[in-house]
């Protein structure tokens, strides 16, 4: 039987977030074909495999997996009978996993790094490999792939901290003069609205651009738009389809952090979203292609933005490791397509095996040619 590792927790602003949503897949998965292994991941980045897992109830989330910190585990970054080893060198034990489903969300884990070390252990693992992780979690790269692509993007600009602290005076007057008020000031490399503000005067920009850099090396402002939050899931490998389209309406001025899952009246979420069918096409093609133009693979939440009282749409963000709770907006969409939550987690793991399968049919060696 397949050991299907859960990975959670982190070194993340999204680690309570992270503990949610693997307590619903702890839950769902079908244990008549996988054994399983929860693995929570501390804030400082060590690895706890807990044995037995515990859901626990939590004030702001509901339900979490619980991280118990028993022994000192390394993990192995190597081909090792195509597992993923842990060793405790406290107490000389060994776990394995056959597949790593992360529910790791933002930095350390939905970014590329974690699946880079995946990839050295050659170890399958559902969701986007290294280029789709760090693509999509990297909102300025992101743009520019999308732009190029011909999709269109919400103006920004990109400013690290250092051109931030040399001139945040005329950065603020090219920010006001092309993207004016309201702005959005947000963390380049952010999930679930970690470090987001809306900026709505001069006054107000420097303390939102210092409160994002406590998140990242880079920020991005952002032109406010009057508009409607449309979301898609998409799932495949090259063959990759969109679900129907749902639509976020948030009770807060913006679908904050706390209106996401904090406030449990944040917001409402329409599924399938109030649109005409041509429309709901077009933004379901337009997230395949941003799929693909971001290099994605295995899943992905797709974010739009729709101009209020008009068609013009723009892909916001990608998602490669979007919220998994029963009612998250991921699988809730692809539960209005037939496809129901513990059946989404068994085609998530088929990809992620088929992708291995190819992946490990790639020469490693260079024969004469």
């Amino acid at each position: 039987m397949t050991r299907v590792g859960i990975l959670y927790g982190g070194r993340s602003g999204e680690h309570e977030v992270s503990r949610c949503s693997a307590a619903s897949v702890y839950s769902a998965i079908d244990r008549s074909r996988y054994d399983v292994l929860a693995i929570g991941i501390d804030y400082d980045g060590r690895w706890y495999p807990q044995e037995p897992a515990r859901i626990m109830e939590d004030r702001d989330f509901g339900k979490v997996l619980d991280i118990k910190k028993n022994g000192l585990w390394l993990v192995n970054h190597f081909e090792n009978d195509g597992r993923l080893w842990l060793y405790d060198i406290e107490s000389g034990g060994r776990r394995y996993v056959d597949l790593v489903f992360p529910v790791l969300h933002g930095t350390f884990g939905e970014d590329g790094t974690l699946q880079g070390l995946l990839e050295l252990a050659m170890v399958p693992y559902v969701g986007a490999d290294v280029i789709g992780s760090a693509v999509g979690m990297d909102k300025d790269a992101a743009k520019r792939l999308l732009r190029d692509a011909g999709i269109r993007v919400v103006p920004w600009i990109t400013v690290n901290r250092r051109e931030w602290e040399g001139g945040a005076a005329s950065i603020a007057e090219r920010a006001i003069s092309e993207l004016g008020f309201p702005l959005f000031v947000k963390p380049v490399n952010a999930g679930s609205s970690v470090g987001v503000r809306k900026v709505k005067e001069r006054a107000a920009l420097g303390e939102a651009v210092e409160r994002a850099f406590d998140f990242d090396t880079r920020i991005m402002m952002e032109k406010a738009v009057d508009c409607r939050e449309i979301e898609c899931s998409v799932l495949g490998n090259e063959d990759a389809a969109s679900s129907p389209l749902g639509e976020v309406i948030p009770r807060h001025e913006f679908y904050s952090y706390e209106a996401k899952y904090i406030d449990p009246e944040g917001a409402d979420l329409r599924v399938p979203a109030d649109l005409e069918e041509g429309l709901s096409d077009s933004i379901r093609d337009t997230a395949v292609r941003g799929y693909r133009a971001l290099c994605c693979t295995g899943m992905a939440r797709v974010d739009f933005f729709l101009e209020k009282g008009g068609k013009n749409y723009y892909l916001n963000e990608i998602n490669t490791i979007p919220g998994f709770t029963s009612i998250s907006m991921y699988p809730k969409l692809w539960g209005a397509a037939g496809l129901e939550y513990r059946a989404l987690i068994d085609r998530l793991i088929e990809l992620a095996l088929a992708r291995h399968r190819e992946k490990r049919a790639i020469a490693a060696k260079l024969t004469r040619q």
